[in-house]
């Protein structure tokens, strides 16, 4: 059965809700965008207005990391959310649940790893630098949390990709090097 291209504003909504509330977990914009796109749901026009609309009528919730980029805006379902998903949940098309359902299914390790690990900067109009912030997280728990100031733009964009890779390496790197006693020095 083909998937409707034209849907209601509340169709629209309900297609997110279900979709964020099924994640269980807060989703980036660029994740949100990215299979709403990817899957002919809606236009890229629509879903920022929808996502706006939704944050104004108290169905998602929204925290901004870092307002220089967009992925970092991540949406949670917010009770209201979930009363309006529990009465509205049958006006959801069976094949457009199956289609988040599987997208659930394939994709939501790399979601929750894109979620344990946060890397953001932003400049430091004081002193001409810029201020890069570096975290991983465990059910909501902070594991680890780094601040470092660089000189350039070109230095923050490099910790923030190499961070987004290999955060986990990193880490462990860095629990061994603090957590290794040093060796005696000789004399």
């Amino acid at each position: 059965m083909p998937i409707p291209k034209e849907r209601t504003d509340v169709e629209n909504k309900l297609l997110i809700l279900y979709l964020v509330n099924r994640m269980e977990l807060s989703m980036s914009r660029a994740q949100i965008t990215d299979f709403i796109i990817a899957n002919d749901f809606m236009g890229h026009f629509v879903l920022g207005e929808t996502l706006a609309d939704m944050v104004e009528q108290d169905l998602l919730e929204i925290d901004q990391e870092n307002a220089q980029d967009v992925s970092t805006t991540r949406y949670t379902i917010t009770d209201e959310g979930l009363k309006t998903l529990e009465m509205f949940n049958n006006h959801l098309s069976r094949p457009v649940r199956n289609v988040i359902n599987l997208h659930i299914e394939e994709h939501r390790g790399k979601i929750k790893r894109d979620f344990e690990s946060s890397v953001n900067y932003f400049p430091n109009v004081e002193n001409n630098e810029f201020q890069v912030k570096c975290g991983v997280y465990e059910d909501k728990r902070v594991v680890l949390e780094l601040s470092l100031s660089v000189d350039t733009r070109e230095q923050a964009k490099l910790i923030q990709a190499n961070w987004r890779t290999g955060a986990s390496t990193i880490y462990q790197k860095i629990i061994e090097a603090i957590s290794t006693a040093p060796e005696p020095e000789e004399s």
